[in-house]
């Protein structure tokens, strides 16, 4: 029974991971992802924005966080600005360039690596498709 979850809202495995996987992790154990968390909770607005500083921006925020309880409203980052595929693909292409950056999995057994310079291509192929078919910078694509 003991492989078997009752119930998801009751989960209590524990998986460990082994010491290799831990030694290459951004947060390595319990005790640092609890420090974390208090931190994000203590403080949110200085706790994103630290995490927000490791990503480039085109634009730098003027306010981390507002919070309105009254009309409930949030707004992150206001005034900012950044390229999310610049953030997960092109400033990896240097270093990582033939290194898996995505694998696609469709049917069974229908599986597809693509390294960060094949994504990159693809992304940059796609992006010409919408601009051939007048999409411009703010448009809104669903």
């Amino acid at each position: 029974m003991a492989d078997i979850i009752e119930s998801l809202l009751e989960e209590k495995r524990i998986f460990n991971p082994t010491a290799g996987f831990s030694r290459k992790a951004l947060v390595r154990d319990f005790g640092e992802y609890r420090q974390l968390y208090e931190r994000s909770i203590k403080d949110p607005a200085s706790f994103w924005e630290g995490l927000a500083s490791g990503l480039t921006w085109s634009r730098k925020w003027d306010r981390v966080h507002y919070w309105d309880p009254e009309n409930a409203i949030c707004r992150w980052f206001e005034g900012g600005r950044l390229n999310a595929s610049q953030n997960c693909l092109d400033r990896h292409l240097g270093s990582r360039g033939s290194r898996t950056a995505l694998i696609w999995e469709g049917e069974p057994g229908d599986t597809r690596r693509f390294t960060y310079q094949e994504l990159y291509t693809e992304v940059c192929k796609f992006a010409n498709v919408l601009k051939k078919m007048g999409i411009k910078k703010g448009d809104r694509v669903a």
